[in-house]
Order: C-alpha cells, then structure tokens, then sequence
C-alpha cells in the first residue's frame, strides 16, 4: 500500500508541473518571434493631404491651393517659394486646414514646409511641392478712366489689351462691371487696334450720379494661343452731371444742355462738306481731351496752326475749338474742315464746362459716325448690334 500511494503523489505532481508548462507556454507565445525578425512601429494617426498633390506641374498661379491635416493638427505649416518667401496664407482656428490667400507667380515651384501632431502624440514632417504654369506669353491691358474720377454720361469703359486675345469669352467672363443703381450694359469686342480691345457701355446714357466698378480678375486667365493673362484690373469712378452738346449743322449754332437746360446757345461753324473729309460726322461723338493751347494740321490745307480751346470730340481730328478766322460766318454758313468753330469768348465757356465722356450729338450732315473714324463710336452703334458684339452673346 505504501509502496501504490508513492506512485500515485509522483504521478500528480507530473501531471501538475506538465499542466503548469503548457500554461506558461500559452500565456507568452505572442511575444515569440522567428529569429531575424522585428515587429514594425505602428504608423503616426495625422495624415497631411496637399492640394494639388505633390509633383503636379502646370498648376493655376490661381487655383485653390490648400494642406489639411486629419487625425491630427498642423504645429506649424507654411509654402514657400523658390527664394524662401513665404506665400500668404490662413491656417484654420482648429489648425487643421491651411489655405492660400494669394495668387502664385507663373513658372515657378513651391515647397511645402511644416510639422503636424497627430492624436497619438507622434509627429511627421509636411513637405512636398508643385509646379505653376509657364505661360507662351502674358497679356497685359490698360484703361480709359482713372481711379476715382468723375465722367460724363456717355463714358464707357475701355480695356485695351496690349496684344490680340484668342479666346475673347474667358477674358470677357473675368471682367465684372457693377453699378449702383443697377444699369443695363453689355461688353462689345470692336475690331483689334494695337491689340484686342472690350467696351462697355450703358444701354442708354448714365443716369448722373451713378456709381461705377470694373473688377477684371484676368491673372492666371487663359487668353488662348499660349498666352495669358498679365495682371488682375480694377476702377471705381462716378457719374458727373448731365451735360449734352445739340450741334444741328445746317441751323449754325450749338446748344449746350446740363440738366436738361440750355446753359449756352452760340452760333457756330461746321464742316464745309465740299469733300468728305470736310465733312463733320453726325452721330453720337464724345469729350474724350481738352487743351487750352493744340497745334493743328489738315495737310495739304494747313499744319501746325495754333488753335485755343480746343475739345476734342473724335480721333478723327474732330474738335469744338476757338476759330478767329470763321468768326465772320459763324451762325450762318459752314466753313471748317471739320470742326466745330466758336468764337474766342465762346469756347474758352464751354472749354471750361466739358467733362470727359459729355456726348455731343451732331446731326444734319452727309457722313455718319463710324469705326471708320477713330477708336470710340460706341453711341453710332445701335443697342442690339453692340450686344451682338458681346464674346458671350
């Protein structure tokens, strides 16, 4: 009996210990690992997404340029161009969304330069970069009416662009033009002049008063054939008072009308109209310079003659101007090669009220106003032809 009992504990005891072993052997088995081998760190949770993606080229200098960080926030976030600078930019409250705010320059490569944290406390590096387009070319344009001035009720606003643009409906689909109070008004593309040319005008005369803004945003614009745009523009100008000149040429005399009341009625000289180019124009001109003193030729008639007070009314050599010599005639025959001739008290008057873009209506003569007379005759163009004229229409 003593002899079983022994077997019996030595028995139990090896079940135990064996039981024991296969515990231990369970319990660490996770952390064995094959010989050579290493378990990878897990990845830091913030992922930064650029936009555009890094490497892309050919970028807008004006597309939507931003880095976002999710899973984590930007600690600091910056794009900086090939010289260092810094571009312009907000990095949202929550310091997750960083945003361009200005435009970018045309061939150039930008870096993004940063850190970001992510919610598990690990931090990555934010780099990358991208390409702007490199324009065949850029085009730049100029306008007709400074900042803040004050025009006349048939003033339009005029982009001269400085080459011919291709793709006339992008460039006219970047200018903005608001007024206030609202006034109808279209664009019209008139035939190229050194350059691709826009119009806008009211459908009828500004009401006096009326406030004025042309936003163009042609930066970053694709003019078409390679080119694009050079600069954004902008204007803001005001409506002055209405002033209208009535210049009937077979009555001899000129009315000058401000606010609907006749402020001046002088007798006056027309184009003689023995030849065409003789011939004062009728239609709808414009105030468009003054000058107290302007030397004046018509070859073979006469070159470099002094004349005083002269306003000029078309690029055609169409001036209202003091004349001594038709002095005798004004009020009753028409004598000039064009112009409207006043006497010296006359003209120094009106020279003193005319305000760049005041239409002066003539009427009464053989040759219309047209494109074939210098670069504004928008009045000569009727409302639906000058819509249709319109890159968009």
């Amino acid at each position: 009996m003593h002899e079983l009992g022994s077997r019996t504990s030595r028995s139990r005891v090896a079940l135990i210990a064996t039981a024991l072993i296969a515990f231990l052997i369970v319990l660490t088995g996770c952390t064995v690992s094959e010989p050579g081998t290493a378990t990878a760190p897990p990845e830091p949770a913030v992922e930064v997404t650029q936009n555009p993606a890094s490497g892309t080229e050919d970028v807008s200098p004006v597309a939507p340029i931003s880095a976002t960080a999710s899973q984590g926030t930007f600690t600091d976030i910056s794009l900086v161009n090939a010289e260092g600078r810094a571009v312009q930019g907000v990095l949202s409250p929550d310091r997750t969304t960083f945003t361009v705010g200005e435009a970018l320059g045309y061939g150039a490569t930008y870096t993004w330069k940063g850190t970001a944290l992510g919610t598990d406390g690990k931090s990555v590096t934010v780099d990358g970069s991208f390409t702007t387009l490199d324009p065949d070319e850029t085009i730049g344009a100029t306008l007709n009416i400074g900042d803040g001035q004050e025009v006349g009720i048939a003033a339009p606003i005029i982009v001269q662009f400085h080459e011919s643009v291709e793709d006339k409906a992008a460039v006219e689909k970047a200018m903005t033009v608001t007024t206030d109070p609202p006034t109808p008004g279209s664009w019209a593309w008139l035939p190229d002049d050194n350059g691709s040319r826009a119009h806008w005008r009211p459908q009828n005369y500004w009401a006096p008063g009326t406030a004025v803004a042309l936003d163009a945003k042609l930066y970053g614009v694709d003019f078409g054939g390679g080119a694009y745009g050079e600069q954004d523009l902008s204007l803001n100008f005001t409506v002055g008072r209405s002033q209208i000149v009535i210049a009937n040429a077979p009555s001899h005399r000129m009315q000058v009308v401000r606010g609907g009341e006749t402020i001046m009625d002088i007798p006056v000289s027309y184009g003689e109209g023995n030849e065409a180019r003789n011939v004062t124009r009728s239609g709808i001109h414009m105030v468009t310079e003054k000058h107290e003193d302007f030397l004046m030729s018509n070859p073979p008639f006469y070159e470099n003659v002094r004349e005083r007070w002269a306003v000029r009314i078309s690029n055609n050599g169409e001036f209202i101007h003091a004349n001594p010599e038709t002095i005798g005639v004004q009020g009753s025959s028409n004598v000039t090669n064009g112009c409207i001739n006043l006497s010296l008290g006359d003209a120094q008057q009106y020279f003193g009220t005319a305000l760049y873009g005041d239409p002066v209506e003539v009427t009464g003569t053989s040759i219309d106003l047209s494109a074939a007379d210098g670069d504004i005759y928008d009045w000569a163009v009727s409302w639906p032809d000058w819509q249709s004229l319109s890159a968009l229409a």
